[in-house]
């Protein structure tokens, strides 16, 4: 019984690190995003390669309305490699942004930030 209380306390004691793990710091976080956004901003080829990047998310999104798996496949194959060229720290925020409600404060400060990047796509 002894045993089982150890291990239960150590769970629930461990818990709050582990989910902390899980959480990007917001600062770091809207940092890390401002810093991408310059980056991006700052080299045109890096630029081209983002809104390709849009692009591509667009017609993924259609690909999936319309179930063409295989057609979603391959774009998200072109855009997996598309977002190598734009380097780790893009990579990096991307998926920190998979912890982070889009809706919350943060969420919508840190899309504003790609707004701008948005901007500048030709469409």
């Amino acid at each position: 019984m002894m045993g089982s209380l150890i291990v239960a306390l150590l769970l629930i004691s461990a818990t709050p690190a582990y989910v902390q793990d899980q959480q990007p710091n917001v600062a770091e976080l809207k940092a890390d995003a401002q810093k991408v956004v310059s980056m991006i901003q700052g080299d045109k080829s890096k630029t081209r390669v983002y809104c390709q990047i849009n692009a591509l998310d667009e017609q993924i999104s259609e690909a999936d309305r319309k179930s063409d798996e295989k057609k979603a496949e391959a774009l998200s194959k072109r855009l997996t490699e598309l977002e190598k060229k734009l380097g780790p720290e893009y990579f990096a925020l991307e998926l920190d942004l998979n912890h982070v409600n889009p809706n919350s404060p943060v969420g919508r400060e840190i899309d504003s930030m790609l707004a701008s990047l948005d901007d500048s796509c030709v469409k």
